[in-house]
């Protein structure tokens, strides 16, 4: 991005603190971190043994001394102190040795978040070592870094595919005009296929070899040939170790009813905007971002369900952490600044 966007160093941190992966951004530099939100730890002593990319490795393959999780589902926080560890790792990792002893941080979160669970993520990343923390709804960020005209008076709609959270929202005048926020997302779809080759194959199967399959031949709409892809687990009968190989109408099967509740989000979303922002969208269409974006064939399902004009944006992965990083540089655009509380003794 150009530097004078962003200005000089300041300090500040954009971070998009996602159930499947945490997006750092710094200002004045752009994306210096993109992590899975994954931290093993050891069970006797709680100590961090590996953050992100080296802890992901360890899922489901850790002796019993060892946890490998996620601690955050559905974009919210399931355990606080470890996501505060992961937080802190992440955020003086992306920091390095540049001298930020407490830096400002923008941080995104799902809008349909309760007050406890903003009080938590917010409090977290306080203590992992943030002077100051404003939040920023994902759908919000998410249109500013597809680069959509938010401040102006014209309706624009932004659909964000996350793993935990899908976030549907229309903006207009710097503000969310209407939103929708379902916890459903790539996750979702991984369990989906789990609990298909349980029941048509008899297979039990982990959700990071279900991840796989989904990223090799998963789709929301028929695309061109139908490929299949091979999937190991255990058999429920025999208890031995056996492999399948699944097509690509079967695992779109599979994961018919989140993609069913994604559509329907959109769809609801659209119903409930007032006729000038549907005007404006009818007119424009939608813009899609998240890591769902990239399910192969789902802009042409919502363009299909919705008759929309549907875009993907260039990086679908980054764009929320980019649009929360610009947002450093606007504070009037959606972040709202949530200052340390005070301890009373």
């Amino acid at each position: 991005m150009p530097s004078r966007i962003f200005g000089g160093l300041g300090g500040s941190l954009a971070v998009d603190l996602g159930t499947a992966n945490t997006v750092v951004f710094l200002r004045g530099e752009g994306i210096v971190l993109f992590e899975p939100s994954v931290i093993a730890i050891n069970a006797e002593t709680n100590d961090v043994l590996a953050v992100g990319d080296q802890a992901r490795e360890m899922i489901g393959r850790t002796p019993a001394s060892i946890r490998a999780t996620r601690p955050l589902r559905h974009g919210v926080i399931t355990d606080f102190e470890i996501t505060e560890q992961m937080l802190r790792h992440f955020i003086q990792k992306a920091i390095g040795r540049r001298r930020l002893r407490r830096p400002s941080v923008v941080l995104c979160v799902p809008s349909g978040m309760t007050g406890v669970e903003r009080d938590a993520v917010h409090e977290a990343t306080l203590a992992a070592g943030a002077g100051e923390v404003s939040l920023i709804e994902e759908a919000m960020a998410a249109a500013i870094g597809a680069e959509l005209p938010v401040a102006e008076p014209v309706g624009s709609m932004v659909v964000d595919i996350g793993g935990g959270t899908t976030e549907v929202a229309i903006t207009s005048l710097g503000g969310l005009a209407v939103e929708n926020s379902i916890r459903v997302g790539g996750y979702e779809m991984d369990d989906a296929i789990v609990r298909y080759a349980k029941a048509r194959r008899n297979l039990l199967v982990g959700g990071e070899g279900a991840e796989g399959v989904k990223l090799a031949i998963g789709s929301a709409w028929p695309v061109g040939e139908e490929d299949e892809a091979e999937i190991r687990g255990r058999d429920f009968t025999t208890g031995l170790l056996r492999r399948e190989r699944l097509g690509a109408s079967e695992v779109r099967e599979a994961m018919r009813a989140p993609v069913d509740q994604i559509v329907g989000a959109v769809k609801g979303t659209l119903e409930r905007a007032p006729a000038e922002l549907a005007a404006d969208v009818m007119e424009r269409g939608l813009v899609l971002v998240g890591g769902g974006a990239l399910l192969r064939g789902m802009d042409q399902r919502l363009r299909d369900e919705t008759g929309l004009a549907v875009t993907i944006v260039d990086s679908p992965l980054t764009c929320v952490a980019v649009g929360a990083g610009l947002s450093l540089e606007e504070s009037g655009l959606g972040a709202r600044p949530r200052r340390r509380r005070r301890q009373h003794r």
